[in-house]
Order: structure tokens, then sequence, then C-alpha cells
């Protein structure tokens, strides 16, 4: 006869979950290495307490996002596409230039693609803080410097 004593599967409460900072340094970072590893991150997926349906997840604060390395020839043959709503509104520009205007975006960009594409996804991405140089104004919340 089978044993009577059953193990029950934790799920872990939204109330329950310890959010921590975490700072990334962007400098020579390959971009497809360092976002997933952000995703993980910000889905939970580094916790023992990773519940799929819940937003388990930490904040991560990237610097030095105009200084990611990106490898082969992305940067003259990767292109990123955005629609004005409005009949050939297609706009689409070259990581190079996307690079030098705005930087924080294709971090950003990256991370986003490898999140759920759900309400909880967009959740997660609001736990992504990327700026372009070595500042930024989360100090008040000690993040801790990991290396990925």
């Amino acid at each position: 006869m089978a044993s009577k004593m059953t193990q029950k599967t934790y799920v872990a409460k939204p109330t329950e979950i310890e959010r921590k900072w975490y700072l990334v340094d962007a400098e020579g970072k390959t971009l497809g290495r360092l976002a997933s590893q952000i995703a993980m991150i910000l889905q939970g997926k580094t916790k023992p307490t990773y519940t799929s349906f819940i937003d388990t997840g930490d904040f991560v604060v990237v610097i030095n996002a105009e200084k990611i390395h990106l490898t082969g020839k992305k940067l003259e043959q990767k292109i990123y596409y955005r629609h004005s709503n409005y009949p050939g509104g297609l706009k689409e520009t070259k990581a190079r230039h996307m690079l030098e205007k705005h930087p924080t975006r294709v971090i950003m960009h990256a991370v986003k693609g490898m999140l759920p594409k759900s309400i909880l996804g967009k959740q997660m991405l609001k736990k992504l803080k990327v700026y372009a140089g070595p500042e930024h104004p989360h100090t008040a919340q000690k993040p801790e410097k990991i290396e990925l």
C-alpha cells in the first residue's frame, strides 16, 4: 500500500516576495547574452521561490548601455522596425543609429523579446531601468553589483 504522505508544491504569494536591486555594467558585454541573463533575473528564475504565474523577479539597473557590444555585422545589418499606425508608416532604424541616438532602447528591446508576451511580461519589464552612462538615480535602493 502506498504511503499517504504527500508533498505540496510551493506557490509564492505576492505578499511574501522579497525584491532585491541589482546593478549591471553593460560595458563590453554582448547584447544577447546580457539580455537573456537580465530576463532570467526579472522573471525570478534565479530564485528558489520562482512561480511561473506570479512576478517573483528582482529589479535590475543597467548602466553604460552605450558601450554594449554587438557581434558580427549586426551594427550594419540588424534593423529595428516601428510603425506609426498610418498607411505606409513603417519606419526602420539600423542598430548603429539606434545605439548612437537611443542606446537604452537597444537593451530594452532585446530584454522585452525574452520576457513573456502577456500582462505579466509588461510588469516584469517595468522593473528594468537602463541608463546610457555610468550614473543612475537609484543609489537610495543600494543596488547590489553583479557580474553577468
